[in-house]
């Protein structure tokens, strides 16, 4: 019997405000947008998403929607190229990327729901959960907040934590003493600067941080300086971390031999095939990858690479992603799981939920017969 063909593709848009306004060493933000994609072919539905601008939804209703309809939901790494090449003339980062990511990851969920096998399988798992990491730590939190994400991280059974830094070294420092003074040396520490920092000043920090036995370093200068990421990797002890801007595995080549651990977001990195090929640049150059932020879209993911250190359990995303999906995979005992107790046996598993119906801010985008 042949494969039913793709016959309907929506895309809508969620805006999710934070508690208060948030920021790190060089943005500031009150909301958080997520750009849903959902893909239809014969009785079953795929969803996948990216956190992002409206605009990505604009790209994936009037460019890639069309490209879609009528071809075979089987053909996800054929289909992944097809539509990178028809982005030629925008350009493939950005936007644009955020949009083929969440085309992708819903083009997987809908292969796996019509094989009727979980994803993770049809990855092929290494491990039953992967580790996380807590993340947040706002530059703008009082120590009374920091002092509350600290410790119910360490409730939730995390043994590596995450704060930003990057506005006042000395007041980064008093940060970090203060997380170390709450967790002791049973948790590791790790900080991001994203991308704040010069290279000489990315290395007098870091050679706080490797006083106070912080053990990731994360952009401590632009992803786009690797001759300064070069620079701050050879001057501390500290793992150098950084590719959550990567786009394609040519960005992931480029940016592996001045960093200790890639990182990879799915979202943003072409989707599931993205990641895919991304590991596999770490992997042939002996390097770890940690999976940056969107928990539950990394929990299937990355039980299927080897060299995979952690998830990147972001406040915001932890938050929000309940409401946005039914099924989303919860942390027990510091790990994640490939899928959420309540997921459906196919796919990741997960749904719309009508949770997420006062945040939606835009009326789906359809492309149809």
């Amino acid at each position: 019997m042949s494969t039913p063909l793709i016959d309907d593709i929506t895309v809508e848009t969620y805006r999710f405000p934070t508690p208060q306004t948030e920021a790190d060493g060089t943005l500031a933000w009150d909301a958080t947008t997520a750009v849903v994609v959902s893909i239809h072919a014969g009785h079953e539905r795929g969803l996948g998403w990216t956190y992002s601008s409206p605009a990505a939804a604009t790209i994936v209703a009037d460019h890639l929607a069309s490209l879609l309809h009528e071809t075979s939901p089987d053909d996800v790494t054929d289909t992944w190229l097809r539509l990178r090449r028809a982005c030629r003339n925008f350009g493939t980062p950005g936007v644009v990327g955020h949009a083929l990511s969440a085309v992708d990851i819903a083009l997987w969920d809908l292969k796996a729901r019509m094989m009727r096998v979980p994803l993770e399988s049809l990855f092929g798992s290494v491990r039953r959960a992967t580790a996380v990491y807590g993340s947040g730590g706002f530059v703008n939190l009082t120590d009374d907040r920091l002092t509350e994400q600290v410790l119910g991280w360490e409730t939730a059974g995390c043994t590596a934590v995450k704060i930003k830094i990057g506005v006042d070294a000395e007041r980064d420092v008093e940060r970090i003493t203060l997380v170390h003074k709450l967790l002791g040396d049973r948790t590791a520490i790790m900080v991001d600067a994203n991308g704040a920092y010069t290279p000489g000043a990315a290395c007098r920090v870091g050679a706080e941080l490797d006083r106070l036995g912080v053990v990731w370093f994360e952009e401590p200068v632009t992803s786009d300086d690797l001759a300064g990421l070069r620079t701050v990797r050879d001057a501390v002890r500290c793992d150098v971390a950084a590719g959550e801007y990567i786009y394609s595995e040519y960005d992931a080549a480029r940016l592996i031999d001045v960093v200790d651990c890639l990182q990879l977001d799915v979202t943003r990195c072409g989707g599931y095939t993205g990641f895919l090929r991304g590991a596999a640049v770490a992997a042939a150059n002996h390097r770890d990858v940690s999976a940056h932020c969107a928990p539950a879209l990394h929990a299937g993911i990355a039980a299927a690479v080897p060299r995979l250190r952690h998830i990147e359990w972001f406040v915001d995303h932890a938050r929000l992603e309940p409401l946005l999906v039914t099924g989303a995979p919860r942390v027990v005992d510091g790990r994640i799981a490939p899928r959420g107790q309540d997921a459906e046996p196919y796919g990741h598993g997960m749904r719309i939920s009508e949770s997420a119906a006062p945040y939606q801010i835009s009326t789906p985008a359809e492309s149809t017969e």
